[in-house]
């Protein structure tokens, strides 16, 4: 059984790549406690929330990790087997957890949901060289029945954009999905979630009302970004995003597509190129400088960075600075 477990892992790090927190480095299970395991930072921060004191939390991905160059280790296969709940987003962000559901010991009772369920997904062009919206879908013995079939519509070069999260009306959603995943495997405390989910719901909605009424009167509507992350956010609160890489941080434009992207921001009369703090901000900078404009922060909120843990940033304060750059950027 370890040797297979052995070969497993192994099969699975060589197919995977994916796109101040209890992180898998250090967490340990809790007897007596509802213990969920989180693939990454906002799926860990809305479940913390929810969970409360009711539930043990452990987010795989390391503080300061980006999450398309992650892939998960033998101890958080160790753990997850362990846990009665697994809660990842789905869409095709975590190309790694078909392997990693495989994986799990064969008596595992821990249940796996796609948190991105329900969320109308979007679709982008390219290749984003991450397996993103491939591998995700495919049916698996650990599956249930809030696997996400709409993820499997990817056709031709178009593929699902996961970054669902970064939008205020999709966290809505995915919210909704992780308090009805806790009532279901740990009804006991089904009244804490309920209300500690309708407070989160409320924040949400107020960040949500924010973003429409300060967007909506903005004169210009264009944001040129690193990676192609906010294509949800610039749907649901009328923007055009214009992305030097793909759906993947790692994907590298060709510098015909610089020279094109350098024009566009010219002509459109754009003032700002926005980067993440995540991942390199070398390109933004180059199509910057080629376009005589400046550079300015942009967060994905895929995970914070140790300085933004040890200030105590979270997903609501790190989504209030995004605003507050669109309004200087887009003025």
């Amino acid at each position: 059984m370890k040797l297979l477990l052995s070969g497993l892992l192994v099969l699975s790090l060589l197919m995977l790549s994916a796109c101040g927190q209890n992180n898998s480095e250090s967490a340990k299970l809790v007897e007596g406690k509802v213990n969920v395991i989180t693939s990454f930072y906002p799926v860990y921060a809305f479940t913390a929330t929810i969970g409360g004191e009711d539930a043990n939390v452990i987010n795989l991905l390391p503080t300061g990790v980006e999450p398309h160059d992650w892939t998960p280790k033998s101890q958080d296969i160790v753990n997850t087997s362990k846990a009665q709940l697994f809660l990842y987003n789905g869409a095709g962000l975590e190309g790694w957890v078909p392997n990693f559901l495989k994986s799990l010991n064969s008596d595992t009772q821990v249940k796996s949901v796609a948190v991105s369920e329900g969320v109308t997904l979007l679709t982008a062009e390219g290749d984003d060289g991450h397996g993103h919206g491939h591998g995700e879908e495919e049916v698996d013995d650990h599956s249930d029945e809030h696997a996400d079939e709409t993820n499997a519509e990817d056709i031709a070069d178009h593929h699902v954009d996961p970054h669902t999260w970064v939008s205020p009306k999709s966290a809505m959603v995915m919210a909704e999905n992780i308090k009805n995943s806790l009532i279901e495997v740990d009804p006991a405390h089904k009244e804490g979630y309920e209300q500690r989910y309708n407070e989160l719901r409320g924040k949400l909605e107020t960040l949500d009302q924010h973003f429409t009424d300060e967007l909506s009167s903005l004169p210009n509507k264009e944001i040129v970004v690193s990676h192609q992350a906010f294509g949800y956010l610039a749907r649901d609160y009328g923007l055009t995003q214009h992305a030097i890489m793909g759906l993947s941080p790692d994907a590298e434009p060709t510098g015909q597509d610089i020279v094109k992207l350098a024009k566009m921001v010219k002509d459109e009369g754009i003032k700002y190129i926005f980067f993440e703090e995540l991942v390199s901000d070398k390109l933004a900078k180059t199509l910057a400088s080629e376009a005589g404009v400046e550079t300015m922060v942009l967060n994905p909120v895929e995970g914070l960075t140790k300085e933004q843990a040890a200030n105590g940033d979270d997903y609501f304060t790190l989504m209030e600075k995004n605003l507050q750059n669109l309004l200087i950027a887009l003025k």
